[in-house]
């Protein structure tokens, strides 16, 4: 074993210590031993292990260590240390910029055990909250996150709608100089708008094919290698970027079959020839079929509903009418009530907005007890005076416990408009236990829509395991709405079961989690993930009107 292995090994010792809040002096004598050891000028492994001892800085405490290490090849300290941490708070060490004083604040204070979860209480401005945290700490944290989690190549829509675009625009302008009659499409994952992207790609079809190949070896932006089929490079941000170069007539059947999945592809070109094909549309046309938009090409049912001209009328972002699940100043919120209110009613153009703020068990997130959810709908009364006919809804994010139960009692509850039940705490019960506890939520009365229902965070965290179709048939019985949680991290309930919970006459509701004004654009991405579901503007909630909405929370409630 070499010496930077054995002192990397060290220091990691100290740093999972310090986390445990062991004794100082040990702490900062196995910290010193790292940095010794670092910096000797001969190898440990060629040292007698008598001598081991004597060496500067190295007592015999220390020294069995290291013998252990080179013997071994591991440490039985570092064994049992880590396996009381959880396997997020592990990984944490890895973040550029935190150490382990304030990854302890993060685990014991704030309750968060993985990365995920950690990003997640970032954009929710959660972590200012906590003693020796900051704004600008908080984004720091946010922003390794992101070049930590972009490491393996993989990445959110959200976070590359806005570097695709900007390229999309420059290879655009580019193809004017070189080809000023060429196409120019997005194919692929982004095109149909999946939730996590592993390569970008884009489709050119070019009349002089030779002099566009020529020149994209030379397109400033990007380094492109000419492969076999494609363009390739990566950004420097590990993103895979494909550039598809191809004739122009040929152009519409390739952007075709580069968009959907391989069963999607392959199934309608077996109906519909080889072409040449004018556009999309003439592809489905020949093939007997409906046009079937891009976010549907994903080889469910999407063909077979076309044949019987059944496919839905997608819903679109205009569609809303309104806002549910946020959260403002009361709870964890950056902007208060007031502005939260006014930023649906002038900038989006909404006709109402339901504030969520945490209920009292989410003490991280200053959630509500029963004095202050009187205090609040004072407040929301005042505003609604003030602002109608726009209208703010008293809701609340109530927290679903352990049991299934919700964290108030039924007098609280019914002086809600609506009340979405969620889990966050106890992420960690097999698939039985979790779905039991949400059935009991479920089938509370006073459960209007079930939030973010696998409490997964995409490239992170997985979600506690459930039983799908006995959620979705359910909230059918109980006439509770499902939430589409729009948070770029979360995208819950996952789209492939949006058409299951709409068979079963379920409701969806596209809500943004905002807890800032920026926060409401999320919609956007609920909308995106929602067409791939197959939603229409009907079966969403927030997609009815102010006097539907108010009937319905009305009936719901009795």
């Amino acid at each position: 074993m070499e010496n930077k292995t054995i002192a990397r090994t060290l220091r990691f010792l100290s740093q999972l210590m310090e986390l445990h809040e062991e004794n100082p002096f040990k702490i900062k004598s196995v910290a010193n031993a790292y940095f010794k050891v670092d910096k000797l000028p001969f190898s440990l492994k060629d040292k007698p292990v008598e001598e081991i001892d004597k060496i500067e800085g190295i007592g015999k405490s220390l020294a069995a260590k290291i013998i252990e290490l080179l013997q071994t090849g591991e440490l039985k300290e570092l064994n049992d240390i880590i396996s009381q941490t959880p396997e997020g708070v592990v990984e944490m060490l890895g973040i550029k910029g935190i150490g382990p004083k304030k990854i302890l604040i993060i685990w014991r204070t704030l309750g968060i055990e993985s990365i995920g979860e950690l990003y997640y209480a970032c954009n929710e401005n959660r972590l200012i909250e906590a003693k020796g945290f900051g704004l600008k700490t908080q984004e720091e944290i946010k922003n390794a996150i992101e070049f930590k989690l972009a490491a393996n190549g993989r990445f959110l829509y959200a976070q590359v709608e806005g570097y695709a675009n900007t390229l999309h625009t420059q290879i655009s302008g580019w193809l004017i100089k070189v080809d000023n009659h060429s196409l120019i499409g997005f194919a692929g994952q982004f095109r149909r708008a999946c939730e996590i992207i592993d390569e970008l790609e884009f489709v050119i079809g070019a009349e002089n094919i030779e002099e566009v190949q020529t020149n994209l070896e030379f397109f400033e932006p990007l380094s492109l290698i000419a492969g076999e089929d494609a363009f390739i490079t990566t950004n420097t941000a590990g993103l895979k970027i494909e550039i598809y170069v191809v004739d122009k007539a040929d152009f519409y059947l390739e952007y075709f079959k580069l968009t959907g999945n391989t069963e999607h592809v392959e199934k309608v070109l077996k109906l519909a020839g080889d072409g040449p094909f004018s556009n999309e549309e003439a592809i489905y046309s020949k093939a007997g079929l409906s046009f079937i938009e891009p976010e549907l090409r994903e080889g469910f049912n999407e063909i077979e509903l076309a044949k019987e001209n059944k496919l839905p009328k997608l819903i679109v972002y205009n569609d809303l009418k309104g806002s549910l699940h946020n959260h403002s100043t009361w709870s964890d919120g950056v902007h208060t009530l007031e502005q939260m209110a006014l930023y649906c009613k002038d900038t989006l153009n909404l006709q109402y907005f339901g504030i969520c703020d945490h209920s009292k068990t989410a003490v991280y997130a200053k959630g509500l007890n029963e004095q202050r959810v009187f205090g609040q709908h004072q407040e929301i009364d005042e505003l609604n005076r003030k602002l109608a006919p726009f209208k703010i809804f008293k809701g609340i994010e109530s927290d679903i416990l352990s049991d299934g139960s919700l964290d108030y009692s039924d007098e609280i509850l019914r002086t809600f408009d609506f009340v979405v039940a969620s889990v966050h705490s106890n992420l960690r019960m097999d698939e039985a236990k979790a779905t039991a506890r949400l059935l009991k939520a479920i089938e509370n009365p006073y459960t209007t829509i079930l939030g973010h229902p696998t409490g997964r965070l995409l490239l992170s965290r997985a979600g506690y395991p459930i039983d799908y179709k006995k959620i979705i048939d359910a909230c059918a019985a109980n006439k509770v709405v499902i939430e589409v949680n729009a948070n770029p991290l979360r995208l819950d309930l996952d789209w492939r079961w949006h058409r299951y919970a709409l068979e079963k006459g379920v409701l969806l509701s596209i809500n943004p989690d905002a807890h800032r004004t920026e926060g409401f654009h999320d919609m956007r991405y609920g909308i995106l993930v929602a067409r791939k579901g197959g939603l229409s503007a009907d079966k969403c909630l927030n997609a009815f009107s102010l006097e539907e909405i108010t009937e319905y929370f009305k009936t719901k409630n009795g």
